[in-house]
């Protein structure tokens, strides 16, 4: 094992393979505190100095720990170590400023744009339309400790929320349908889907576009089994841990 000048240190003697080498020496700075939560990396052309190699092997190692979810990119800013990761229960009635509170981190929430318009193919298969509708879309970023980590599309029936465009959207949406309309969520169906970026979700979470993403589709259902919102979410997926547990007690999300 050797010092370097950036306070690295670097495996010098080990059976196993030069991409090895890197990854385990820089896991090895992580998981000891030697670097710290949120610190930027060298950059890829001082790390293929320090490990005397190519700026290939080293973006593979660090693609590789980035699927581990021990680092994050920026895009233009470079690579950082992640924070501890956000435990999602999917079961849980817990709105996102309540889940992330709960957990002793700083939640926000901004409103990107909203738009009335007629349901695409895609939205009318998520909202099992059969015929010709306006739906709103409202899309908004979220934030855990000044990170934008989740780009959510909220997609809903327009028949059934006139005049919501006019409240505020930075808040629970669901608390919003209960106090508003009286609509509570009697069932959601979720489908959780590896993905890439598409454009507007890469720009939104400071992402190369086709970045692997988390997808998240819920469908929610009021209490008399009438479908009327879909969410998409994306998650940064060193950002999150789905954590199912049906014993946990439901509030409201």
């Amino acid at each position: 094992m050797t010092w370097t000048r950036s306070g690295l240190r670097v495996q010098t003697a080990s059976p196993t393979t030069q991409l090895s080498r890197i990854k385990n020496s820089l896991r090895e700075q992580i998981n000891t505190g030697m670097m710290l939560k949120g610190q930027k990396l060298p950059s890829e052309r001082d790390l293929s100095v320090l490990f005397s190699t190519t700026r290939i092997t080293i973006k593979d190692a660090l693609v590789s720990l980035e699927t581990e979810g021990l680092i994050y990119r920026e895009e233009r800013r470079g690579w950082y170590v992640s924070p501890e990761r956000i435990c999602y229960n999917p079961l849980s009635r817990s709105h996102f400023h309540q889940m992330i509170r709960e957990q002793d981190r700083i939640a926000e929430t901004r409103l990107i744009s909203v738009r009335t318009e007629i349901a695409t193919e895609v939205y009318s298969r998520a909202l099992e339309l059969n015929h010709m509708a306006q739906i709103h879309v409202i899309e908004r970023q979220r934030f855990i400790d000044g990170r934008a980590v989740l780009f959510v599309e909220n997609v809903l029936q327009a028949n059934l929320f006139e005049g919501i465009l006019e409240e505020n959207l930075t808040c629970s949406l669901t608390g919003l349908f209960k106090q508003k309309y009286g609509y509570e969520t009697r069932r959601s169906r979720f489908d959780v889907i590896p993905t890439a970026a598409p454009a507007h979700v890469a720009k939104a979470l400071n992402l190369v576009e086709g970045q692997p993403v988390l997808k998240i589709c819920r469908v929610n259902y009021k209490q008399d089994w009438e479908l009327m919102d879909v969410e998409f979410e994306y998650w940064r997926p060193d950002a999150v841990v789905i954590r199912i547990d049906s014993e946990k007690e439901e509030s409201l999300f």
